[in-house]
């Protein structure tokens, strides 16, 4: 009789859908990393709440960062009612209303930047590229700020052109699943720009970018949030040694 290994004993609350197109990736990857760890059949314990983009983006087109934060604070309290004991915001852009979704479900978030930030301090870089949405490259609160204090990094955006051509690529084209070949192009001369400027690694600080852009593609080092957001989750949910509370 085969003795069953252990299992996963935390039960992780992760609020997506913005987009659906990361919140997968987010799932894969979640799954991948528990059953890595631990083999045989084991999986996630999860608790997906997907929302429907279309309002949050509307929400953030309109700077409503108050009825965006009211729409995601109450999602993020149902998974807390339905057995969740932390919380993954699969998104980078969100995070400016992290704290207001973490206080109204009364769970504690696991910060994206805190563990794109770890993975850079641990690699060395001191100068940093930020590309996201036009949100995240341009409102210091939404991570940047927390890059540069807690870790001591200097993060640096593109250009306003290219804040442009970013911004609409993830919300024309990534978030809708379209994955183009000149629009990689474009982007990785956007990082050659930022390698020109001193970048020593480019943060892809949008849960889309990793569709488009891997590290075979870029010219400078490749920080994807996405992953390592999930691979700090992971770590989380198995309860191993300097995971987040």
């Amino acid at each position: 009789m085969t003795t069953p290994g252990p299992t996963p004993s935390r039960t992780l609350g992760l609020l997506g859908g913005m987009s659906w197109e990361s919140t997968a990736v987010y799932y894969r990857l979640l799954n991948q990393g528990v059953a890595r760890r631990l083999g045989g059949l084991h999986s996630a314990k999860l608790l997906l709440h997907s929302v429907d983009f279309a309002p949050v983006a509307a929400l953030q087109a309109a700077g409503d960062w108050d009825g965006a934060a009211l729409m995601l604070a109450a999602a993020a309290a149902g998974l807390q009612r339905a057995g969740a004991q932390a919380l993954v915001l699969a998104t980078n852009t969100m995070h400016k209303v992290a704290d207001r979704i973490e206080a109204a479900s009364g769970l504690p978030l696991l910060h994206i930047a805190d563990a794109t930030g770890a993975a850079l301090q641990a690699a060395g870089v001191q100068h940093a590229a930020l590309l996201g949405t036009r949100f995240t490259m341009e409102d210091r609160s939404i991570v940047r700020t927390r890059l540069e204090h807690r870790f001591g990094l200097h993060v640096s955006v593109p250009g306003d052109e290219d804040r442009a051509l970013m911004h609409r690529v993830i919300y024309e084209e990534l978030c809708r699943g379209i994955v183009d070949a000149a629009s990689r192009s474009a982007v990785r001369a956007i990082i050659e720009r930022q390698r020109a400027r001193g970048a020593q690694a480019v943060v892809l600080g949008c849960t889309e970018i990793g569709l488009l852009i891997g590290a075979d593609d870029s010219p400078l080092p490749v920080f994807d949030t996405t992953e390592l957001h999930a691979d700090a989750a992971v770590c989380w949910l198995l309860g191993e040694p300097g995971a987040a509370p």
